[in-house]
């Protein structure tokens, strides 16, 4: 009777990049992971799953290409651009890894920190992130993010990272508490901050990109920062109930004030119309700022409740099941 035992599974990692408009960067990206995975950590089996976000380039074509040539490698074609925010997630939640890595087809997340992330895994942490020591963007953006974390911190309840985009290691468990979460407007460093288990960091500097532009401006920007705020923040909304008070009394003060030398200076004292000009326009700015706020959480609410989906597919490949699906 053969009484061998069975070999043992090897563990599965999961690299998920999101893709739009990368043509000059994917084959280098495939050919630089596949090469880390199969010499630096051989005793792992390894999948390299693209989502792409409806690349009007040459990125399809390559990604096709590249899936005929290498079985370790799927992607997933979505029927249009669903944004920044929910395409990367949508590509977590289909990975099948024991852990995932999420990183960019740039190379601003340099792929050569895997095996750190790795090590680290196997000491027992469930997320391992990537944080930027330094970067090379220009001094403004670096400001404006500064800036914004700090506020982040100060009206939010949890902990958000600072120098963090998404870059890191997800244990499967967190990804799994991850697929249980259907947000349409998926906030992954808020998840981690809120949801996920205790984290390591590995500091990194983060590089010029590859080849290729950036596909963020202000708009995008503007966008993830707002549903970052909208999600985690309630401050925002009180602060127009306090500024109200605030600025009704102060109102009051200064009409007592006005009356009283009036009264006192009544041939000599003349205010005019300007401290009226500037009140009304004082107060038509507040209240458009703070209509603006209450308007984007009300584009956040109508959002989530509208229950769309993350993604719709429009192929897949090199799946067991190649059926596009909607999540």
């Amino acid at each position: 009777m053969n009484d061998k035992t069975a070999p043992e599974k090897r563990k599965l990692i999961s690299i998920v990049i999101p893709t739009y408009n990368e043509e000059d960067n994917v084959r280098a990206m495939t050919e630089t992971v596949a090469g880390i995975m199969t010499e630096q950590l051989p005793q792992y089996d390894y999948e390299l799953l693209y989502i792409d976000n409806h690349s009007l380039d040459g990125t399809r074509r390559i990604l096709r290409e590249i899936c005929r040539e290498n079985p370790h490698v799927k992607a997933i074609f979505n029927a249009r651009n669903f944004g920044q925010l929910r395409s990367p997630v949508h590509g977590l939640k289909q990975a099948e890894g024991d852990c995932v890595i999420r990183l960019n087809a740039d190379f601003q997340d340099p792929p050569s920190l895997i095996p750190d992330f790795v090590r680290k895994w196997e000491e027992g942490w469930k997320i391992v992130i990537g944080v930027k020591s330094k970067t090379d963007e220009s001094r403004f953006m670096a400001w404006c993010r500064r800036v914004y974390y700090k506020l982040l911190r100060k009206i939010t309840d949890i902990g958000h990272i600072e120098n963090f985009t998404g870059f890191g290691l997800y244990d499967k468990a967190f990804v799994d508490v991850v697929r249980k979460v259907h947000d349409p407007l998926p906030y992954l460093r808020g998840m981690i901050a809120e949801l996920g288990y205790d984290y390591t960091a590995i500091p990194y500097e983060r590089p010029n990109r590859r080849a290729g532009k950036s596909k963020n401006n202000f708009y995008s920007l503007y966008d993830i920062a707002m549903v970052g705020i909208t999600s985690y923040s309630k401050v925002v909304l009180r602060l127009a109930t306090f500024a109200g008070i605030l600025i009704g009394f102060l109102s009051l003060i200064i009409g007592i004030v006005y009356l009283i030398m009036k009264l006192c200076f009544w041939d000599m004292f003349r205010a005019g119309m300007a401290p009226m000009l500037i009140g009304m326009f004082f107060l038509g700015a507040v209240q458009i700022f703070f209509i603006g706020l209450i308007g984007e959480y009300v584009l956040s609410i109508n959002s989530r409740v509208l229950d769309r989906p993350l993604v719709v597919e429009e192929e897949r490949l090199n799946f067991d099941d190649n059926t596009p699906h909607i999540e």
